[in-house]
């Protein structure tokens, strides 16, 4: 396993060629600095540029996941020179286009949830392929009870969630538990605890590890392109890039199965694995990591 330097708020690990991006801001609940949506970002590019990548896995520091968006940040907005032009809206459209590169990455992405998925925390979950959580995780749209907006990540939660869940998590202010999540088509899998989740979080590595990298990295891009192009266009490009990945990784993948044994590219993960991924130094304040508004 490797641990990637370059970052501060973030702690980033390598295994198997799926990135670990833990955020690691605990005393203000990895809050959605500048600082950690900047790190965040370069995470992105490395997984853009390197085609080896196979995943990204999203998940807090501390026991809690992500509070949303960071107030001292608004404080700082609000106190902007507007000289050259609204500084509050060009912050805050800087936050859509990095949700738009979340949601465009050819690989799967999944976010682990345990404590608090507030506001632009519960976008972070909504972009991600898979979403595993806790039953003791809480999501909300929490940005009304503050006098703002789900702004730019609302595009991302109706994908998710669709208008009318949206409308109430978003007018409403509620939280959710983990099972409610579940049934709203939010989680896609609940462990009890922190430990089960580690447990969780590997059998869906596991099973993103049986797919082959590359086909994976055709088959997410086709699946977006389904909602915005012409189905007859959309099949002519499909039958190519069918083609392109059997002459490729699909010898392999057909042979493997012709000789009932795993494919060259097949990876297995456990806990142990997980835990180490994500390990962050304790500080004082990572002990304190109760819920958050």
């Amino acid at each position: 396993m490797e641990t990637l330097d370059g970052f501060d708020a973030l702690v980033v690990r390598r295994a198997h060629d799926v990135l670990f991006a833990t955020l690691n801001q605990p005393a203000t609940r990895n809050a959605l600095s500048t600082e950690l949506v900047r790190e965040l970002t370069q995470v992105l590019t490395m997984t853009e540029q390197d085609n080896v990548v196979r995943a990204l896995v999203l998940r807090g520091a501390g026991g809690m996941f992500c509070a949303g968006g960071n107030i001292g940040g608004f404080r700082e907005s609000l106190q902007a020179d507007e000289s050259a032009g609204d500084p509050i809206a060009a912050r805050n459209r800087q936050f859509g286009y990095f949700m738009e590169r979340l949601t465009a990455l050819p690989v799967p992405v999944m976010a682990v949830v345990e404590g608090a998925a507030m506001g632009g925390g519960m976008g972070l979950a909504c972009a991600a392929d898979f979403v595993v959580a806790t039953e003791g995780a809480r999501f909300a749209l929490s940005e009304t009870t503050l006098g703002v907006i789900a702004a730019q990540i609302a595009p991302f939660v109706v994908a998710r969630l669709g208008a009318a869940t949206t409308r109430r998590l978003g007018l409403s202010g509620e939280r959710v538990s983990g099972m409610d999540a579940l049934t709203l088509g939010l989680v896609n899998a609940l462990a009890e605890n922190g430990s089960h989740l580690d447990v969780l979080e590997a059998e869906w590595l596991t099973r993103i590890g049986r797919c082959a990298p590359s086909a994976n990295r055709a088959f997410k891009p086709l699946v977006a392109r389904c909602m915005t192009e012409p189905t007859s266009l959309l099949l002519d490009d499909a039958s190519h890039a069918f083609a392109k990945c059997l002459r490729h990784e699909g010898r392999e993948g057909t042979q493997a199965f012709r000789e009932k044994r795993d494919a060259r590219w097949c990876v297995r993960f456990d806990a142990e694995t997980v835990r180490a991924a994500h390990a962050v130094a304790a500080t004082p304040a990572s002990l304190n990591h109760g819920a958050t508004t």
